[in-house]
């Protein structure tokens, strides 16, 4: 590919580049290729799985017994389905997701004061999927299971701060994009707002500010790559402009794979304090990989929204599992309530036929039914067997009391990480705010590392940005995705290390030490 093919292609997303660049990696010799651009794991928790499916067997035993003939189940009823539950049971002690649904059923009454019928009921009617999603946020058992897991994975076990109301979407992304319409209908955001994204960042986060019907100004947040990808002090100190109305951070990071420190998170929550008309948008999927994880939202609650994903740690992808999150008295409502009343009832005019009192629908109802364009509230929601897994999910990590699901995918990506950095001839990092889920290499800077400044000056100014991207691909058969679309530094690479075996990643590392060698050749060459 030459120079005027890659200036053409530097413009796409990184993840459609990397479809051009399998293309490439593919069409290369015989030899195997490997795509460690995805960020998909290749790992899954199998109980809470096991526990759906076997959950499935027992719902349609419940609906055979109450059909009206032929094919058909009925519905069954509630009253009397955890003791069929517990005989259904009974007869598979041992069998994968039994335990789960046994012990999980026991948990979630003692701890959360539920009744077990209607627990067990809310399961067989969504994992049947014959109802609508109702109540449309999320099914009531189900809020109850993932908000006590979010108070675990990211509140430290803080019940007041993780008092959140909860609407079950199909995965983070979703939930901001409905985010961002419904905080432009309400006019909490109006289109050419400046906003604040702490970069590098999922670079959709990038792309979306920038669609017609927002054209929002953006301000970075830079994390310094010489303190460990740490937002510094006075990049934080940006927020204090009033023209900033919301920063939008993803934590631990993507592509970085870093959590915020406590100093850090101290210091913008006493920014926060001084600007409580600034909102917080905390992406907070890879928390399980950092010990001990805070979120952004534990410092300053009420004017934080939680987005929270079970796709990564859980190998759910597919699924597409998530929830936004806001505090049950939050900022946005607060600043609904004192809008002028022209401003107030503008916006009610949008919700009026579905709800008696427009102007005091909450922030996060409001959410809800704009995901469904308002006049389709009614089917807004999750699909019900969705949120059965998610629950599953949420009942599997409050079980797992000794965090050994924690370790053992920790464990995955640790070696892995190592095995990168080693074939790679890097010292290892290390650190308790690592997700190690991804490696963000800037290439310019370690060739400075090994043959200077002159060099690291030359791979900056003379090579395009993604031409170590391609002749990876073209050369090597190694698929990685570009770290300057995240607005990384420019020709850093990001490495998945969840996507492929744990053999693959040592010689990743060596195609990308052995290319660099080719380019310092290359340099060497045109200076004499």
């Amino acid at each position: 590919m030459d120079s005027s093919e890659e200036r053409r292609l530097a413009g796409l997303s990184p993840f459609e580049l990397k479809d051009r660049l399998v293309a490439l990696a593919r069409h290369r010799s015989e030899r195997t290729w490997l795509n460690a651009g995805r960020g998909n794991p290749n790992w899954l928790a199998l109980e809470p799985r096991a526990a759906f499916f076997l959950l499935g067997e027992f719902a349609l035993g419940c609906s055979r017994e109450v059909s009206p003939g032929g094919d058909l189940g009925g519905l069954p009823r509630k009253r009397g389905l955890h003791r069929q539950l517990q005989a259904f049971l009974a007869g598979r002690d041992g069998q994968p997701g039994a335990s789960l649904l046994s012990r999980g059923v026991a948990h979630a009454c003692e701890r959360h004061g539920l009744d077990a019928d209607l627990l067990v009921a809310e399961w067989v009617d969504g994992v049947l999927g014959d109802h609508y999603p109702l109540p449309v946020r999320m099914l009531q058992h189900a809020h109850t299971l993932v908000r006590a897991h979010l108070v675990d994975e990211l509140f430290g076990g803080d019940a007041e701060a993780g008092d959140l109301e909860l609407f079950a979407v199909e995965g983070a992304s979703a939930g901001m994009t409905y985010l961002f319409q419904s905080l432009v209908h309400a006019r909490l955001l109006e289109p050419g707002d400046t906003i604040a994204l702490g970069v590098p960042i999922f670079t959709p986060y990038l792309e979306l500010p920038q669609l017609p019907e927002y054209r929002f100004r953006t301000v970075e947040i830079g994390q310094d790559e010489g303190s460990g990808w740490r937002y510094p002090a006075e990049a934080l100190e940006r927020l204090r402009d009033p023209q900033v109305k919301l920063f939008v951070a993803v934590n631990p990071s993507n592509p970085t794979a870093v959590a915020i420190d406590d100093a850090t998170a101290a210091r913008l929550a006493g920014i926060l304090r001084d600007r409580p008309d600034l909102v917080v948008v905390t992406d907070d999927v890879y928390a399980a990989f950092v010990p001990g994880f805070r979120s952004l939202a534990h410092a300053l609650p009420r004017q934080t929204v939680v987005l929270y994903s079970f796709s990564k740690f859980w190998g759910a992808t597919g699924w597409r599992l998530g929830v936004l999150g806001l505090h049950a008295r939050n900022a946005l409502d607060e600043r609904l309530a004192a809008q002028p009343a022209p401003v107030r009832e503008a916006v009610a005019a949008r919700y009026a036929r579905i709800a008696p009192a427009p102007a005091g629908l909450k922030f996060i109802d409001r959410v809800v039914a704009d995901s469904r364009g308002v006049g389709l509230n009614h089917t807004a929601g999750l699909s019900t067997p969705q949120q059965v897994q998610m629950a599953l999910m949420a009942l599997d990590a409050s079980l797992d009391r000794a965090g050994e699901r924690r370790q053992q995918v920790r464990a995955v990506v640790a070696r892995r990480w190592e095995a990168l950095h080693r074939g790679a001839g890097l010292p290892v990092p290390d650190g308790p705010l690592l997700t190690r889920y991804y490696a963000t290499l800037d290439i310019p800077a370690i060739g400075g590392q090994r043959h200077g400044p002159a060099f690291a000056r030359w791979l900056r100014e003379q090579v395009e940005a993604i031409d170590f991207l391609v002749r990876l691909a073209e050369e090597r058969g190694i698929v990685l995705l570009d770290g300057g679309g995240f607005h990384a530094p420019r020709m850093s690479v990001r490495v998945s290390l969840a996507n492929l075996p744990d053999e693959s990643y040592e010689p990743i590392g060596r195609a990308i030490a052995g290319l660099l060698d080719d380019y310092h050749q290359r340099w060497q060459a045109s200076a004499g």
